[in-house]
């Protein structure tokens, strides 16, 4: 994703970057002291804990909202470990104030020059879109595979490989009889090396909800009923769809056209050809919590 920054206002106004009586970031409460240079996302507020258990210490901790954030320290390396609740709307308040923080003077509100480059990890859990990909395995996003439209709203420009799959996929449905517009977002090569060896790699494909959007049917009927076929067959190249969830086209995006490093790995917990899904999905994602840890500092 190829950014078009903000580099005209030299300072923001009280309504365009909103701050609290203590100066934090607006829904976040954060300054930039509380943020580490690693910070690891995760969606359920009490997934939190379950990583800041491993620190050896934990210098901050302060909750708003569905928002919960907490620092400390792993294997001599300082890392944050914040929620951010469920949807793309929610990774666009997350990431555009983590930004905020770090790259911003908030007692000036003007642009900090040399802006920093923050690696942002989700820890997620996901179902697949592949037979091959087991339940309690762990999948790594290359690219992100956005329905929600959050990019939309923001000028960008995709690198040819966004572009080949964005444009492969829409004439994919088209071929199949439905028209539609997705935008594509990739993740960070080095860190999805860093984290992914031994992970199943592929497309994640983020829905803007949980029922319809992922192709589940209660009461409604779907607008397209053979959804989850179609993203289980489409291929770009080398590229497939292995799994579906609801934050990494955004984190990929908002994040990446800041210039920050993101990266999504996900517990398996469904799998939606096989029908199954997992018997302790807690003991899955804290294997993964740990294999992140580890590998973020060796």
């Amino acid at each position: 994703m190829r950014a078009s920054l903000n580099i005209e206002s030299k300072t923001l106004s009280e309504s365009e970057l909103v701050l609290n009586d203590d100066g934090s970031v607006y829904h976040l409460h954060l300054k930039p002291e509380h943020i580490a240079d690693t910070v690891l996302l995760v969606g359920d507020q009490g997934r939190v804990e379950r990583v800041s258990k491993h620190f050896e210490n934990i210098e901050f901790s302060i909750q708003n909202r569905e928002f919960c954030t907490q620092t400390g320290m792993y294997n001599g390396k300082r890392i944050t470990v914040m929620s951010t609740g469920i949807g793309t709307d929610n990774i666009d308040i997350a990431i555009n104030e983590l930004d905020a923080a770090v790259n911003i003077n908030l007692e000036t509100r003007a642009f900090l020059p040399n802006p920093k480059s923050l690696n942002l990890i989700r820890i997620g859990t996901c179902g697949a879109l592949q037979k091959d990909v087991a339940v309690d395995s762990f999948a790594i996003s290359s690219f992100g595979l956005g329905f929600d439209g959050l990019l939309d709203f923001y000028k960008h420009e995709l690198t040819n490989q966004e572009q080949k799959v964005k444009s492969d996929f829409e004439a994919f449905y088209k071929a199949n009889g439905h028209e539609i517009s997705v935008y594509v977002s990739e993740g960070n090569p080095e860190l999805i090396d860093l984290l992914g060896e031994g992970m199943n790699k592929g497309i994640t494909a983020t829905a803007n909800g949980f029922y319809g959007p992922q192709g589940r049917v209660l009461r409604l009927h779907a607008q397209i009923p053979n959804q989850n076929e179609l993203l289980n067959n489409f291929r770009s190249k080398e590229n497939r769809i292995i799994n579906f969830e609801m934050e990494t086209s955004g984190l990929y995006g908002i994040g990446g056209l800041l210039g920050h490093n993101c990266a999504t790995v996900c517990a398996v917990i469904a799998n939606r050809f096989t029908q199954s899904y997992s018997e302790d999905y807690k003991k899955t994602v804290e294997r993964l919590i740990v294999t992140v840890l580890d590998r973020l500092t060796v």
